[in-house]
């Protein structure tokens, strides 16, 4: 090849981009990814790309964490509308969460649902990973707006909030956020020691005790434990040792890829305030760590054995804490 920059003149022998894109490929199977990219930007300044070329490009930057070039490769394959069209998409998903680009992510599954694109054993996967990078990208922006209760109003009645529906309850236990709640103490007592209450609702209720130290028995049941508990000797959920031992073990095993940590850690908070007090009682905290990194590799698209009980009941728990059903 010759390539005269100047004149824009270039000579190809016969099969030079043919030989550069199959070497490009050589190199991503043999895991020398850099190496691989280098070829295939080569290769794609003489002529474009095929639909396996361009996307075994696009894995390799992926690998080299080159995700807005992969994630480029990526939308090129997608406007061809190839045949491995759902292949492609999960990888540009991925590409988007390691962007942080959540609310995209959520909005492009949400119109996979709609286009009924997604396969039907894909569904529940998708459906889970649409509603993981909602909360995610609702976290991230996050400036609640929030109704202030009067701090004199001792009104508050357990029967009527028993009537709410859970979205309704949820509103009214975020007006009490930063009000003194002591007024209607033994109104939120009646509330958390009734066992119909949905767990998260109780679990936020009793925080709203602990975060004001206040001293009062509680008879409280969820999750098949009972215990009789005193908010002013409890610590906050991310206080408590099972948590702690969790989180532990999850760094250590994603300290490499932080968009994973982030959405397990993300996990493991909110389902450990719908566990408060109680925690992952009976589970050994390693499993429920490896659990919970194994439960949002599915998530991220990766095929994994069969779930065990303990994952099971993880997905118990997520189903709990969408209060939205």
């Amino acid at each position: 090849m010759e390539n005269n920059k100047s004149s824009r003149k270039v000579i190809l022998f016969p099969g030079t981009v043919e030989r550069l894109f199959n070497e490009a490929k050589s190199l991503a199977e043999l895991n020398r990814y850099h190496d691989a990219n280098e070829l295939f930007e080569q290769a794609l300044l003489l002529e474009e790309g095929d639909e396996v070329s361009l996307s075994v490009f696009a894995y390799s930057l992926y690998e080299t964490k080159s995700y807005e070039r992969a994630k480029e490769i990526c939308e090129d394959i997608l406007a061809k509308g190839p045949n491995m069209y759902f292949e492609v998409m999960e990888l540009y998903l991925t590409i988007c969460m390691q962007l942080r680009q959540f609310k995209q992510v959520e909005k492009i599954i949400q119109s996979l649902l709609d286009e009924d694109i997604i396969p039907s054993d894909e569904i529940d996967k998708f459906t889970r990973l649409k509603k993981l990078n909602a909360e995610i990208a609702e976290n991230q922006e996050a400036h609640l707006l929030q109704t202030t209760i009067d701090e004199d109003d001792d009104d508050f009645d357990a029967h009527l909030f028993l009537q709410l529906t859970v979205q309704q309850q949820l509103l009214q236990i975020h007006e009490m956020t930063d009000i003194n709640i002591r007024p209607f103490v033994e109104e939120l007592k009646i509330i958390i020691e009734t066992e119909s209450v949905h767990p998260f609702i109780q679990s936020l209720l009793l925080i709203l005790l602990v975060e004001q130290q206040v001293n009062i028995p509680i008879a409280l049941a969820k999750f098949n434990h009972m215990d009789t508990i005193n908010p002013a000797q409890l610590e906050l959920p991310t206080k408590l040792p099972q948590f702690q031992e969790v989180m532990v073990h999850i760094t250590e095993m994603l300290e490499q890829d932080p968009t994973m940590l982030e959405a397990v850690n993300h996990l493991v908070a909110k389902h450990a305030i719908v566990l408060y007090p109680f925690e992952w009682s009976g589970y050994n905290s390693e499993d429920v760590a490896n659990s919970y990194v194994n439960f949002v590799k599915t998530m991220f698209g990766e095929i994994l054995e069969a779930h065990d009980e303990l994952e099971d009941f993880l997905q118990k728990l997520e189903y709990m804490t969408d209060l939205q059903r």
